[in-house]
């Protein structure tokens, strides 16, 4: 992403620093300047990343202590991560996830674009952490402009100072999985970008069979942050059990499509207010990503935490949020993404192979009134047989898209039956689904 592209995807006000707490934080340095940051203003900024100031046991505590999770989508608690590497014996190593597959998503490149040093701080401070002394940063092939981007950061930390730990960037093929952790791992390991079902596990032996640490950079650019301001001030942000800030991918029918930065707790209407609002009444909104759930508008006032959101079965997943009008139809929008998921599956199991195109199949001719009379009933079986079945999570999200949509556009699915498909999925669609197309190469 260039900084223009960057520009376009900012939010249209500014921010206090990172002493306030309502502030913006990861972006702080962008709402200051409108500009990314190159190293100089980065130091000025925060000062340099506080390596000798902790130990590793320290720097983890203190992640422990902020209550940091995961930003890539999983949630999971980021002190735990770095506690099973760094108990592993042997050299250690650390992976940036920096592929952010997730179409809909622009949060991570966002972030790169304007503060890349904090991600790579937050490299830096997770391989003192776990005592690594490598990290490879993954970065999707497709987007040569953010790999020079990223790689001019690099060099600037390079000609400023001796690395503590050796930087190395990969550029990735680009699909709906090769983001996931296995499958970085296994690329870096000579083989295809595919999720790599069974053990050994990641964190046991990864990258040249050492125990790895994958990270989401996101979460690495917060890590980078705790170790200089501490866990009480990353606390004051967010809630007591879910703390800290999370960028959103706001797109849809918002007047100002934006990534943004937004404590935990915050209610989704009011993120939405922030990116000036819908443009018109809206049906529902689209949390988390292709693999997410769909939330009929009445839900709008649930904060964005997992623990409020859990009840209505979705989680932030990747932050993102997508506003549907309602003269649109989330049975069309649904099907694009299915059949798109189907072809973006690594055929490496019966669900990804036979069922994920199955229940695209069905969906699409719900969504274009197509439907035979036993349709709806084998549509909920199929999805149903998706979770928990396949080498990776890919299903699972199909599955919950799938359900999701279901319930949430209950309406539309008695019309789609009864009386064929409705004005609304004639109507330009909205979410961004790439091509429904195969990838070509996985290595």
């Amino acid at each position: 992403m260039t900084s223009s592209a960057a520009a376009r995807l900012a939010p249209h006000h500014h921010a206090p620093g990172p002493e306030d707490p309502a502030a913006a934080r990861l972006l702080a340095g962008w709402y200051a300047t409108g500009r990314p940051a190159a190293l100089t203003d980065h130091l000025r900024h925060y000062g340099p990343p506080p390596t000798g100031d902790r130990t590793p046991l320290q720097l983890v505590e203190a992640v422990a202590a902020a209550g940091l999770t995961g930003r890539g989508g999983a949630g999971f608690p980021t002190a735990r991560k770095l506690d099973a590497i760094a108990a592993r014996h042997g050299r250690r190593v650390v992976v940036v996830n920096a592929m952010e597959s997730e179409p809909a998503s622009r949060k991570d490149q966002f972030l790169i674009a304007v503060a890349p040093h904090l991600v790579l701080d937050g490299a830096e401070l997770a391989a003192v952490a776990v005592g690594a002394d490598t990290v490879h940063v993954c970065l999707p092939r497709d987007r040569a402009a953010q790999y020079r981007q990223f790689g001019a950061a690099v060099d600037e930390r390079r000609r400023a100072r001796p690395d503590r730990v050796r930087l190395r960037l990969h550029a990735l093929p680009h699909s709906y999985v090769s983001s996931e952790s296995t499958s970085l791992v296994r690329w870096l390991n000579g083989g295809p970008a595919r999720p790599q079902g069974g053990t050994p596990r990641t964190h046991e032996r990864g990258v040249g069979r050492r125990p790895t640490l994958v990270q989401n950079a996101e979460t690495l650019a917060h890590l980078a942050l705790i170790a200089r301001y501490g866990p009480a001030w990353f606390r004051q942000a967010g809630t007591p059990d879910e703390p800290g800030t999370l960028l959103v991918t706001v797109s849809g029918a918002v007047r100002a499509p934006a990534v943004l930065e937004v404590a935990l707790g915050t209610p989704l209407a009011t993120v939405l207010d922030q990116a000036d609002g819908a443009t018109q009444p809206l049906r529902a909104v689209l949390l988390g990503g292709f693999a997410g759930t769909w939330l009929p508008a009445a839900h709008l006032r649930t904060p964005l935490t997992r623990h409020d959101l859990a009840p209505l079965g979705a989680i932030p997943g990747a932050g993102v949020l997508v506003a549907l009008p309602e003269s649109s139809c989330g049975l069309a929008e649904t099907a694009r993404v299915l059949t798109y998921l189907a072809a973006h599956s690594a055929r490496q199991c019966g669900p990804c192979r036979l069922g994920l195109p199955a229940v695209a199949e069905d969906f699409t001719a719900l969504a274009t009134g197509r439907a035979d009379s036993a349709l709806l009933s084998r549509l909920r079986h199929r999805v149903g047989l998706l979770p928990d079945r396949g080498a990776c999570r890919h299903p699972d999200g199909a599955a919950r898209l799938a359900a999701s949509a279901l319930h949430a556009f209950a309406d539309d699915v008695d019309h789609h039956l009864a009386h064929g498909t409705c004005p609304a999925a004639h109507q330009p669609p909205r979410l961004p689904v790439p091509p429904a197309t195969a990838t070509e190469t996985w290595r």
